[in-house]
């Protein structure tokens, strides 16, 4: 991908797009891949980066959704399974699957969560990761070396997915650019432009980089922008009622030696009646999360001081060695965007499920809520809408079986670029030809190759961009993600063409956003 170029099909572009799309998240991303394989012209406006919301903030999960279970939600569930598999068969170089332990400190807990499991393992069918079962305390120990082992009785062991969330964003936006599809990064849609009758016909956007503005036709326009649902459809209505319910989730960082081996430890009950996760992931551990219900919608959202005192006093009721805000390498906050329950105040309790709302004068398809997990049916669901409303030429969906780009069956194999899948070899390629295979800092599993891919074939713009989406780094660790800022920033201009100016407005933007991620920074 190269954002020059997709500004010049943009610009190029005479005919009215067959689908405008407003969000580069895993929703909007997603419907680009679904509406471009059917081969609908598609265009994507991004206010930011690619992931730069919800997206990028995930608790690392492919999962059917065991707390959806023990709240009824049957249906969510079996749908959520089936995708989780449908996932893992189509990015295999993104989607593991990890061992999960519940363990147990009272009598009846084992076999209560037990047949949970079991009802899990059901409803998966043949999209199963692996069958559930009983624990003794000696495996568990075995297994989770640092669980809190006063009062341990057993355990029980199930299968679910984990993922690389940004890095499937990215992905997918490389295959819907594959089949066809415009995406733009920085590109802020400011207005709708209607006809006479109210009906949307195109958009105005502004590229942010150039601050030129653009006047963009369509033949339908979908909102896919999560958190800011709401904000626009204001735009379209001014008077439209709010339908989001958005709700803070935090993740703490720890080092791997709280959570040393490949198994996970779910909490199935904490105080504010949700799951918590302590999870491997990559070199790190991830733990959380929590859900605030909160009223700004922001961009970066930064944790609240007791949403961190929340997950360490839980995880530590569960680990040997008690973590402190001292041990935490980064902390990030994300926005759920949760449709609206009437009369409900508690986000805990609202639906995971998506909703597509369709506005009956301007035509513009909202749709919310939702989870990545289930990413590809809300965007399966959106298109199918969209052909109807714009009397498109109907083509059916082809992607329950269409592998994402990356695709690689024994991706390990690529060492520190495993997560890239079959670009690894390209990555390599550039580390040995440029002398760019050294890391950067001794903390950051980060070389210069990779932050020349990230520019060349990620569009990657800003530090920001490398450091906390294309990889991982500033979630890794905030601080090391801090001192390296400066050569990613160098190594970046010279790919931008960019000046020394430039360099130190980009490592003073990202030491901004990056304090938010150092809990006691």
């Amino acid at each position: 991908m190269n954002r020059e170029e997709m500004l010049a099909n943009v610009h190029q572009r005479q005919e009215p797009w067959d689908i405008l799309v407003i969000g580069g998240g895993g929703t909007g991303l997603g419907v680009a891949v679904d509406a471009a394989s059917r081969g609908y012209s598609v265009l994507l406006l991004e206010q930011s980066d690619f992931a730069k919301g919800t997206s990028s903030r995930s608790t690392k999960l492919v999962h059917g959704g065991v707390r959806y279970l023990q709240q009824g939600n049957v249906s969510l569930v079996m749908e959520a399974l089936k995708e989780r598999g449908l996932l893992f068969r189509n990015a295999p170089h993104l989607v593991r699957d990890v061992g999960f332990i519940v363990p147990s400190y009272a009598w009846w807990e084992s076999p209560f969560y037990g047949i949970g499991m079991k009802v899990y393992d059901l409803l998966a069918g043949r999209y199963g990761f692996g069958k559930s079962k009983y624990l003794s305390k000696e495996a568990v120990v075995e297994a989770i070396p640092s669980i809190q082992t006063e009062g341990l009785r057993g355990g029980t062991l199930y299968f679910d997915g984990q993922f690389d969330d940004s890095r499937l964003a990215v992905n997918l936006a490389t295959t819907a650019a594959k089949q066809g599809a415009t995406l733009l990064n920085y590109a802020q849609v400011s207005a709708l432009e209607k006809d006479g009758e109210g009906a949307i016909q195109g958009l105005v956007v502004r590229d942010l980089e150039s601050d030129q503005e653009m006047h963009l036709e369509g033949k339908v326009v979908i909102n896919a922008t999560g958190p800011f649902s709401d904000a626009v459809r204001r735009m379209d209505r001014p008077d439209a009622p709010p339908i989001i319910a958005p709700s803070q989730g935090v993740h703490i960082v720890l080092d791997r030696s709280f959570l040393p081996g490949d198994s996970a430890i779910m909490v199935p009950h904490t105080k504010d009646g949700r799951v918590m996760f302590a999870i491997p992931w990559h070199h790190v551990a991830v733990v959380g999360t929590t859900d605030t219900a909160i009223e700004k919608i922001d961009l970066e959202p930064v944790p609240l001081h007791e949403e961190i005192e929340f997950i360490l006093e839980t995880a530590n009721a569960y680990l040997a060695r008690p973590a402190t805000r001292d041990d935490i390498l980064s902390s990030y906050a994300g926005i759920r965007p949760l449709v609206k329950a009437e009369g409900s105040g508690d986000t805990a309790a609202l639906s995971r499920d998506h909703s597509v709302l369709i506005d009956p004068v301007s035509g513009m398809i909202t749709v919310a809520g939702g989870k990545w997990t289930t990413y590809r049916r809300m965007a399966e669901d959106v298109v199918d809408q969209a052909i109807t409303l714009a009397d498109l030429d109907p083509m059916e969906c082809v992607t329950k079986e269409y592998p994402i780009h990356g695709y690689s069956q024994n991706a390990e194999r690529f060492g520190h670029l495993s997560f890239y899948g079959s670009d690894a070899t390209e990555i390599a390629r550039i580390e040995e030809q440029e002398e760019a295979g050294e890391r950067l800092h001794a903390d950051l599993p980060l070389t210069a190759g990779q932050v020349i891919w990230a520019v060349r074939e990620e569009m990657a713009r800003t530090v920001d961009d490398v450091l906390a989406r294309r990889t991982r780094c500033l979630l890794f660790d905030a601080k090391a993600s801090i001192a390296v800022a400066a050569q990613v920033a160098k190594l970046m201009a010279k790919e931008l063409d960019q000046d020394a100016a430039w360099v130190e407005a980009q490592v003073a933007e990202f030491t901004r956003i990056a304090q938010g991620y150092i809990c006691c920074g």
